[in-house]
């Protein structure tokens, strides 16, 4: 590991004490990054600069400026470069890996020719040069392995609480199509929410996600309690398949969503409300009798919103076979959709991803800088002393399962 020691003489101390905070440690904060670049460079090279020795095992090559994002503002660092083998730097491996993505993804599509002056425009404010076809897939390939060994990696813990979803981003083939990013996010033993899968498919039909399903299954996905999502046809009948013995929680935001809708307008603010009362009850017989006072109130202006309330109600309810502290953490996909809102963020530069892999390649990229915060984050949807009270209720949560699978076979 490269080691420095970081002098300043009088009139460089001055100089900092003369500029504000900001601007202090930034100046401060880019001469420590050059320097341990620096050391970085004698260590790979195994020499310092003109130094003949027999450990040299390269040579300088100049160097070239590269701008790093940091908490403190953007600062301008001079990187070496070396004649033979590339420098290889912790400097920005630690602050960009999902800029790292952008960059080759970008720089991907412009060698594809399917770049846009709004893609150029990025590409040279994120880079400062150009990229040949070999530097791309050098880049590609390097961020290939870390996102590849995220995605397919064994699942060792258990995982009570899963949730699945699936979001768009269009994608060039012969032409420009649609593409779907399934995405699995779990809860751990340790109550931490963790992405746990995901994969690119055509479409959402029944068959992709099986795959899908079978590939978390296959990769040790176990211990699961209860999923969540939204009412899709292809994720309950995957669910079914490949877990037949854990039920399935309907996200209550969709449910209602999918009944406010086809409610008169004039009468929405009202049943929102009297639906999140229901939501909200202390028991499934306090839950069952408000549905029934909201389906009798409502039944002669909403008959079909009615009618989804009375079919979908059950599914929606299974959360609360859970402790009540855990129910409103658990009773929708609101946490998956604010990811995707944060992928549909990200992927706004990229606009069209130039093939599959790329969309694969940065996406991962961001779902793993997602995860990461998530180990290290102190939130917990549940303690760890806690897990042996959910594993109780497995006998219930089992037989709410067989009840969902009768009424799909039927």
């Amino acid at each position: 590991m490269a080691q420095l020691n970081i002098t300043l003489n009088h009139e460089e101390i001055l100089q900092l004490m003369s500029l504000d905070r900001n601007e202090a440690f930034k100046n401060l904060l880019k001469e420590c990054l050059n320097l341990f670049m620096r050391a970085e460079s004698e260590e790979q090279l195994g020499a310092r600069p003109y130094e003949r020795t027999s450990g040299r095992t390269d040579s300088r090559n100049g160097s070239y400026t590269r701008e790093l994002k940091t908490r403190i503002g953007t600062i301008e660092l001079t990187v070496p470069r070396h004649r033979n083998v590339p420098f290889k730097t912790l400097v920005f491996d630690n602050y960009v890996t999902s800029e790292a993505a952008l960059v080759s993804t970008m720089a991907e599509m412009v060698v594809n020719g399917v770049s846009t002056r709004k893609v150029a425009n990025v590409m040279e404010t994120l880079c400062g040069t150009s990229f040949s076809k070999s530097s791309v897939s050098e880049a590609c390939k390097e961020l290939d392995v870390k996102v590849n060994e995220f995605k397919d990696r064994p699942l060792k813990d258990e995982y009570p609480f899963v949730t699945v979803d699936a979001t768009y981003f269009k994608v060039r083939g012969k032409r420009v199509v649609p593409k779907a990013l399934f995405i699995a996010y779990a809860v751990n033993t340790r109550g931490r929410r963790e992405i746990i899968g995901f994969e690119a498919y055509p479409t959402e039909n029944k068959d992709n996600w099986v795959d899908f399903m079978s590939k978390l299954k296959e990769r040790g996905l176990k211990g699961v309690s209860m999923f969540t999502s939204d009412s899709h046809e292809g994720i309950k009948y995957a669910f079914g398949k490949v877990y037949p013995l854990v039920p399935w929680q309907r996200c209550q935001h969709h449910f209602l969503k999918n009944i406010v809708d086809s409610v008169p307008k004039n009468y929405r603010k009202g049943i929102s409300s009297e639906l999140t009362n229901m939501f909200n009850s202390e028991t499934i017989e306090e839950a069952r009798k408000k549905r029934d006072e909201i389906i009798r109130d409502y039944q002669d202006i909403a008959e079909k919103a009615m009618s989804c309330l009375d079919e979908g109600f059950e599914d929606a309810m299974t959360v609360m076979v859970l402790p009540m502290k855990l129910r409103k953490k658990l009773r929708t996909s609101n946490h998956i959709e604010r990811l995707n809102k944060e992928l549909k963020r990200r992927s706004k530069v990229i606009d069209v991803f130039p093939n599959q892999e790329s969309l694969i390649r940065l996406m991962g990229a961001v779902l793993l800088e997602r995860n990461e915060k998530h180990q290290i984050d102190r939130h917990q949807t549940f303690f760890k002393t806690e897990i042996e009270e959910i594993r109780k209720l497995t006998p219930i949560l089992e037989q709410i399962a067989h009840e969902q699978q009768a009424v799909l076979v039927a």
